[in-house]
């Protein structure tokens, strides 16, 4: 009942403008004491780390300049195994295994489409996915998990459903109708599919290798070749979210084999599967 109360509440909330508002204020410039009276509650409220930081939390000239913050060098080692497929993220594992029927769980009653997720785009029937999620306090910037390619992206404007779990458990299909950014990136382990998910308070997603940015008014899907395609290193920044949300990465079928399950907290840099071994 809880859950659906929420739900229903959050339906009669005008979600794009809401988070508009709240993107625009995030990136305004505050008056200095209040910026940092805002900054010590944030840090405070949702227990950041600000040692890990490069820069003082006085040096930050707003919400978003801060919740993009860049990391001292060192404090998101790689793996040293050059096959390892790493973390994109820091966050939560919400849920990883294999897609079947075209279904990736989003709790333990709802689902969502992994050829809705990219628009239409196929391939992953029977590969990998993993889903993981960043809460407030988590680092926002996102990276590559392998080393690749970044040959083609899709933006597609949606809903911007909180993905917090009443609402996972309560609307079906919850991230393939968010507003959402994915990178193809070719790789050795073939074409992976980098997905940031917007949600609810997300003020918008930036990528390198394309100026697009999300939630700035557009309604059409934007798909296309990026060029000159960029090589990224393993653990490279691909891109970032103004406020947190959810990055869903698919393998193709029979290519990697996770080391992490759900539930587990991940880092940047960090192991979360291996290249599967040949059969």
């Amino acid at each position: 009942m809880k859950d659906a109360l929420i739900v229903s509440a959050l339906s009669l909330v005008p979600k794009h403008a809401v988070s508009g508002w709240m993107g625009a204020l995030a990136r305004a410039r505050l008056p200095g004491p209040l910026l940092r009276l805002a900054l010590r509650w944030y840090v405070w409220k949702y227990a950041v780390d600000v040692s890990e930081a490069a820069a003082p939390l006085e040096s930050y000239t707003s919400l978003v300049d801060f919740f993009t913050r860049e990391l001292r060098p060192g404090v998101r080692p790689i793996d040293p195994d050059p096959e390892a497929i790493v973390s994109p993220a820091d966050g939560k594992v919400y849920a990883c295994g294999i897609v079947e029927n075209d279904r990736i769980p989003q709790s333990e009653v709802q689902h969502f489409s992994a050829k809705e997720l990219l628009a239409g785009r196929e391939g992953y029937e029977g590969g990998s996915y993993i889903v993981i999620y960043l809460s407030p306090r988590d680092y926002h910037r996102v990276h590559t998990p392998v080393a690749g390619t970044v040959d083609r992206f899709q933006y597609v404007p949606g809903a911007l459903w909180p993905v917090f779990p009443a609402a996972t458990r309560k609307i079906p299909y919850l991230f393939s109708r968010n507003e959402r950014l994915s990178a193809m990136l070719q790789s050795a382990v073939g074409e992976v599919a980098l997905v940031m998910v917007g949600a609810f308070g997300v003020g918008r997603i930036r990528v390198v290798f394309d100026p697009i940015v999300s939630n700035t008014g557009g309604k059409q899907t934007v798909e296309r070749d990026v060029r000159p395609a960029p090589r990224l290193a393993r653990a490279a920044e691909i891109g970032r979210f103004e406020m947190g949300s959810t990055v869903v990465l698919l393998f193709p079928p029979g290519k990697v084999t996770f080391t992490c399950k759900p539930g587990d907290p991940v880092r940047v840099g960090q192991r979360i599967a291996l290249p599967a071994s040949p059969t």
